[in-house]
């Protein structure tokens, strides 16, 4: 998610309020003070102000006056916040630090660096981390309890029926335009010399690294190909293992002395070399230079020439799509399915291993582009696109399937409509606990918040 100057200057607003009791309230210019008591927890003037700018800095319409809607808001996380601690829920450090660092990264880039996000935001980034951290912390603590209160529901084909049974047309779902892909990619031949001159640099930066005569970070800012961590001079932030390339983890997590540089590391980004900032249980922190070999234009045009001639056999019968692409393709994310593309996105299926349904704006945009206007059956020729190392590869596709934008039926989208009736099943059981725990859970409101006409009654007692 990207965010404009503007909504990054609100963002950073609201990450000034809330340190304390002892904070100044925007809204009336008063020392702080809690305004409501939930269980053991409370929510304090400037909570509501730091939600109330966040809400409008991401564009979220809030219904009703936003000093009445933030409160109940809030007041319902903590009721799952106690649930989560009777419940002993566990939220992963790596998770909430890799989430931090993303959040971190649109903050340096649309400001230029880290001293104007300091500046804006009037605290240091490590102070800002550790808001960022106890916020997402707490919202994945929600989520975990709010998925364990739904995990069970389901919703039989009676009941999907039922359900939809006498809706009117026009309040069934409307189904947008999918389709299935198959895809063969080429990664065009890098030459040995290009190669030998990425590590003849990264040989040069750590010469001037170990002479002293440069800085890792400085080396970084000017020389990584990472766009992500050479703003930062290369950190990458606290990161588990499981969420670094197998290369790169193994000689990572091996360094022991900050003052060291890596060998070269080889992985599917590039080539790296690696330096130690700190270590923290199952945590690293660490620096990177990533630098890339060059395709030539001669490579990407013999990979265009390639990927034609294969097409054609294709077309000719010689070979079948699904055979070449488990010997041909080098994307390893569809070698082994025959090519099938997996739409992956939370929006598109709540099934564990995704669908091969995409809707075109899902779809790589270059992908997206050369099947818009493709028959089913028909292959593509050849086309060139960045994969998502962010290298430039060579690919074929084929339009497996295509289904018009239609109202779901029983019989073609069953799984559309009762994801729907799931999604309101759970809706209702979750109103429905947040009302039963509103009945035992200690709710206290100063006076001059009890005006308010809530969503739920029953919090002042």
């Amino acid at each position: 998610m990207r965010y404009s100057k503007i909504i990054l200057s609100l963002i950073l607003s609201a990450l000034t309020y809330g340190a304390g009791a002892q904070n100044i309230n925007s809204r009336n210019n008063v020392i702080d003070e809690v305004i409501w008591i939930v269980g053991d927890e409370a929510i304090l003037k400037s909570d509501v102000e730091d939600a109330r700018i966040e809400a409008m800095a991401m564009g979220q319409k809030i219904v009703g006056d936003p000093y009445c809607v933030i409160p109940e808001q809030l007041a319902v996380q903590k009721l799952f916040l106690n649930q989560a601690a009777i419940d002993s829920v566990e939220v992963s450090d790596g998770d909430v630090y890799q989430e931090v660092n993303s959040r971190i990264d649109h903050f340096v880039q649309e400001y230029g660096s880290k001293e104007k996000v300091e500046e804006y935001a009037g605290k240091s980034i490590s102070q800002l981390r550790e808001q960022l951290f106890n916020s997402i912390r707490d919202n994945e603590m929600v989520n975990q309890v709010r998925q364990g209160l739904v995990k069970n529901i389901k919703a039989t084909p009676a009941q999907v029926r039922r359900y939809f049974k006498d809706m009117p047309e026009d309040s069934i779902p409307f189904v947008p335009t999918t389709v299935e892909v198959q895809i063969i990619v080429r990664k065009p031949k890098i030459s040995q010399e290009e190669i030998e001159r990425v590590k003849a640099d990264l040989r040069d930066y750590t010469e001037r690294i170990n002479s002293g005569s440069s800085k890792f970070s400085t080396l970084a800012v000017m020389y990584s190909e990472d766009p992500g961590s050479a703003r930062r001079g290369g950190e990458l932030g606290f990161t588990g293992k499981g969420m670094l390339v197998p290369e790169f983890a193994n000689v990572a997590f091996n360094l022991n002395d900050t003052k060291t540089v890596s060998k070269i590391v080889e992985s599917e980004f590039g080539y790296h070399i690696i330096q130690l900032i700190e270590k923290r249980g199952d945590l690293i922190n660490c620096r990177h230079i990533l630098r890339k070999p060059r395709v030539s234009d001669k490579a990407l045009t013999d990979a265009v020439n390639e990927m034609d001639s294969l097409a054609n056999e294709i077309r000719k019968g010689t070979f079948t799509f699904d055979e070449c692409t488990s010997m041909v393709s080098d994307d390893k994310d569809t070698r082994n399915n025959y090519g099938n593309m997996v739409n992956l996105s939370q929006e598109a299926s709540q099934a564990c291993y995704g669908t091969p349904k995409f809707e075109l704006k899902d779809l790589p945009a270059e992908v997206a582009k050369t099947v818009a206007n493709m028959n089913i059956g028909e292959i593509s020729k050849p086309f060139v696109m960045m994969n998502s190392k962010n290298q430039e590869v060579v690919a074929i596709v084929k339009l497996k399937n295509k289904t018009d934008g239609h109202r779901a039926s029983m019989v073609d989208d069953y799984q559309v409509l009762q994801n729907v009736l799931v999604e309101k099943l759970s809706s209702d059981k979750i109103e429905e606990w947040i009302k039963n725990k509103m009945k035992t859970t200690y709710v206290r409101i100063n006076d001059d918040w009890k005006k308010c006409e809530f969503k739920y009654a029953g919090w002042i007692k």
